[in-house]
């Protein structure tokens, strides 16, 4: 990367903080790790109709869309935690099996690599152990 694309990222990251400080002084401070308990699950139906119907009404379901997502997830590490495990729980919600999920991350391995592909694991695989409490 040169310098002044590095620049320009700083100002986009600088004009955002100042953003966040405008609309919400508190939050401020607050980890993105946590923004994964802020949004739930959408239903099935929801998920339907933003994912798959609506932006193609002849072409993938919502469960297809989000592996695919799982799938681009992964082969960006661990730069998407929070994204991939709200991911894996909406594919869950959406009709996506525990296997399904893992075999897309481990397709991955060939195209992001095995850290990529070890780390999206241990993500998907906490979502799943998530899952699992919260069903007892």
């Amino acid at each position: 990367m040169n310098e002044a694309y590095n620049k320009m990222i700083q100002q986009m990251m600088e004009s955002g903080q100042e953003m966040l400080r405008a609309f919400n002084p508190a939050a401020e401070g607050m980890k993105l790790g946590g923004m994964e308990k802020l949004f739930p699950t959408m239903p099935k139906d929801m998920m339907e109709m933003w994912f798959g119907k609506t932006f193609n009404r002849e072409g993938l379901d919502a469960k297809t869309r989000l592996l695919v997502t799982i799938a681009a997830l992964t082969v960006l590490g661990a730069h998407a935690e929070p994204q991939l495990k709200l991911t894996v729980r909406h594919a869950l919600a959406a009709g996506a099996t525990q296997r399904e999920i893992a075999e897309v991350i481990w397709q991955m391995s060939m195209f992001g690599g095995l850290p990529a592909m070890q780390k999206a694991l241990e993500l998907a695989q906490s979502v799943f152990a998530e899952s699992e409490e919260s069903e007892k």
